[in-house]
């Protein structure tokens, strides 16, 4: 991942819960913000990190992540309190991604996407145990006529209070039913295997190892940022390989 300084905040989302924001970077680039210091707090930046590095290794549309240091002087320009607050609170380094001008939430009204594109999502979102991809919240844009996948801070919803115990990797995941794209994935069972291969060798532990050492120290029971690292390569890597089990409760739920 690049590393950038923000130097702009332009204007708040306030449809996200963490309330991101467009920002200016040193590259004069425009990007979407995560805070560190919003909701869930790192735990969600982690997610977002390692979401986003799968999502480029299995060749899925998402919007370039980076590295964003951020500034707290960045703060005294805003009125809103509430803006100051949360620029303080995420001072040094948070995470980025593309800014897309002018895409449109996607609307599964009025889009049909690829049933092998909406299987290899479906798949995705099974494997990271990603909650946050439904009808209410699809979290997908359409840009240039094109699929993107975003927010991703919600995923691997297991590191929450996590002493690196992988023994979860092995649970099916129920709410991949509520996907918002699992209509149209009628290809689950032919997708898996090229999935699964995309992720074999150093892959999954060449992405795990871009997450920073910030984002990585907290009340968990892990003795150094890479022995946390370790146990997230440890956890997805088991879950690759018994991915039979989501695999089959996707396309049972789509049934």
């Amino acid at each position: 991942m690049r590393r950038l300084a923000a130097t702009r905040y332009v204007t708040p989302l306030r449809e996200g819960g963490s309330m991101p924001a467009v920002v200016e970077a040193e590259d004069q680039g425009l990007y979407v913000l995560k805070f560190r210091g919003a909701g869930q707090g790192a735990k969600a930046l982690v997610a977002e990190a390692i979401a986003g590095g799968l999502a480029r290794a299995l060749s899925l549309p998402a919007p370039e992540i980076v590295l964003m240091d951020l500034d707290p002087e960045l703060a005294r320009t805003e009125a809103d309190p509430e803006i100051q607050d949360l620029i303080r609170a995420s001072a040094g380094l948070n995470l980025g991604m593309d800014y897309l001008p002018g895409a449109i939430n996607f609307d599964p009204v009025a889009e049909q996407p690829d049933p092998e594109l909406s299987s290899r999502i479906v798949w995705f979102d099974a494997f990271i145990s990603n909650l946050d991809r439904t009808a209410r919240n699809p979290n997908m844009l359409i840009w240039h006529r094109r699929l993107i996948l975003i927010d991703h801070g919600a995923a691997l919803y297991f590191h929450h209070g996590w002493n690196g115990d992988t023994s979860q990797a092995d649970k099916p995941f129920p709410l991949i039913r509520e996907h918002v794209l699992l209509r149209w994935a009628s290809r689950i069972a032919e997708v898996d295997a090229d999935m699964a291969q995309r992720l074999q060798g150093d892959t999954i532990a060449e992405i795990v190892a871009q997450v920073p050492d910030e984002w990585l120290q907290g009340p968990d029971d892990f003795s150094t940022p890479d022995a946390q690292r370790a146990a997230y390569v440890e956890y997805l890597s088991r879950r690759l390989a018994q991915r039979q089990g989501f695999v089959d409760q996707a396309i049972n739920a789509r049934a």
